[in-house]
């Protein structure tokens, strides 16, 4: 299977300039997180089908640690039942996949682990750069959630304290400043507690780009208090795999959020 008319497309940063344009009209995003190793192709069908008819807008696929090597037919299966765009969530350079639409390019400036910054980006570049898909840069940073999620075991990194909105502010300052053009602020899956709204909010008044907010996003109050703080995108994974009528009632949230701002 080729990718899609993607060599085009990587051209135009479609995704990415779609992110900064939703961004400056205040619409806001909803992205459900899929973990190909929790995929039960059952109630994979359906979950995609009330994608569809709940709006979401975009699709992330990954996770910190892959044990199955189904990437492509996750994509595939997608494909046959949406046309939702199909964005990359890699652990690690292992975690590449053309068919999907874009890729997020993580540098965990959270963290002080030059793999996870730079490291593995080296040896991805080269595949990147064959594989037509959109590449967008993307500080990611970790926030403590109050329980060691499964990526700061594997990036081996500290994440940033909870309490401490001000050190969330300077790290995404400085990720812009390198260049990356995407914020992911991220308590990591299972968390205890998802990112403050404090926090969002002081990075929100530090940076122009786009934020990714997620991780224990479980709960419509805890969606609303994300939006209403400044995030551009939340993405809810593990709330909707335990509880799957979640998913209407974070898009309801979203939705009506953007009527508002209409």
């Amino acid at each position: 299977m080729q990718p899609h008319t993607h060599s085009q497309d990587n051209t135009r940063n479609l995704l990415l300039n779609t992110l900064y344009n939703r961004k400056e009209t205040g619409r806001k995003s909803f992205a459900v997180l899929l973990d190909p190793d929790k995929i039960e192709q059952e109630s994979f069908k359906d979950l995609l089908i009330r994608s569809v008819e709940n709006r979401v807008d975009f699709f992330f696929v990954g996770g910190s640690l892959i044990t199955n090597f189904i990437l492509r037919e996750v994509i595939e299966t997608i494909r046959t039942y949406t046309n939702i765009p199909t964005i990359l969530f890699p652990g690690n350079s292992l975690h590449i996949e053309p068919s999907a639409d874009a890729i997020l390019l993580l540098s965990l400036i959270s963290g002080r682990n030059p793999e996870f910054l730079i490291g593995q980006h080296v040896i991805a570049a080269p595949l990147l750069k064959k594989s037509g898909l959109e590449i967008l840069p993307t500080g990611y940073m970790l926030v403590d959630s109050g329980v060691q999620t499964t990526v700061s075991y594997i990036s081996n990194t500290t994440p940033l304290p909870y309490d401490k909105p001000g050190v969330a502010a300077c790290t995404a300052m400085a990720g812009e400043m390198l260049g990356l053009k995407l914020i992911y602020m991220d308590a990591g899956s299972g968390a205890r507690r998802p990112v403050s709204p404090e926090m969002i909010a002081a990075v929100r008044s530090c940076v122009d780009t786009p934020i990714v907010v997620g991780g224990g996003i479980n709960s419509v109050e805890r969606a609303q208090a994300a939006l209403q703080a400044g995030a551009d995108v939340i993405v809810v994974g593990n709330g909707i795999e335990k509880n799957p009528e979640l998913l209407p009632e974070i898009a309801a949230v979203v939705q009506e959020v953007n009527r508002q701002l209409a």
